[in-house]
């Protein structure tokens, strides 16, 4: 039995149908992409131009009250981030220790991930010591050596427990971080700053010669001193007559 020939489709005249079918959703969906393309790029490039806006006030800003308005003025932009960084070191070195720790913690609590979280935590720590803080700021120093074993943090804040350590006249701990850091960085800077410190923890001995042992000699034996050499009488006195031989 011949079978029927399959329909012959009219693939233009399905896709104008198509396009006629759903021409508003298409033309929907192509605006919302175009512009979502055009406000991307005009994101990008509000983004990079205010960026490097806030890297030329950056590198022009020398005073804590220039630090101050770059982080309001360019709030999440890499300039600003510095800028936390920079003003607290500006209020440290204005002996402000107890704001440059709080602009310290803003700026690790705004960026956890930054590169500098570490750095800005060993200035936190010195902020401490130069307050007088020594426990507070020694636990913060251990703290940065068992979160960031890997960086350059860790031997710094190592050697920072020492100097504080020895303050503190406990030489013993001292000298085994001195020990610890000779055993993991041996053959980097730190271990020649920790062979240094070592050798100004070993314990002085001062071995005092015992007092020499003078013979003594028996009287008996000993050389009598020579009689003391008498005066000659002056000229113009008489002699003393001599004294009358005893019988």
């Amino acid at each position: 039995m011949p079978t029927a020939p399959p329909p012959s489709r009219d693939v233009a005249l399905e896709t104008r149908f198509f396009l006629e079918r759903f021409k508003k959703p298409i033309i929907a969906a192509a605006i919302v992409v175009l512009l979502a393309a055009i406000s991307f790029t005009g994101y990008r490039f509000y983004s990079d131009r205010r960026a490097t806006a806030a890297s030329v006030a950056l590198a022009s800003a020398n005073t804590a009250q220039e630090y101050e308005q770059i982080i309001a003025r360019y709030a999440n932009t890499p300039a600003a981030a510095d800028a936390y960084i920079l003003l607290a070191e500006a209020q440290r070195k204005e002996r402000k220790f107890a704001e440059a720790n709080n602009t310290l913690e803003t700026f690790i609590a705004k960026y956890p991930k930054h590169e500098f979280v570490s750095t800005a935590k060993m200035a936190m720590a010195a902020n401490l010591d130069s307050m007088g803080k020594t426990n507070e700021a020694l636990v913060m120093y251990q703290q940065i050596v068992s979160a960031y074993p890997n960086s350059y943090a860790a031997p710094l804040a190592m050697l920072s427990q020492v100097y504080i350590l020895k303050g503190k006249n406990r030489n013993d701990d001292a000298r085994r971080i001195c020990e610890t850091m000779l055993t993991q960085y041996r053959t980097s800077f730190w271990a020649g700053e920790a062979m240094q410190q070592l050798r100004l923890l070993k314990p002085i001995t001062t071995s005092t010669p015992p007092p020499a042992v003078v013979p003594t000699i028996p009287p008996m034996l000993a050389i009598p001193a020579a009689p003391a050499p008498q005066a000659p009488p002056a000229p113009n006195q008489p002699q003393s007559a001599p004294s009358p031989k005893k019988p």
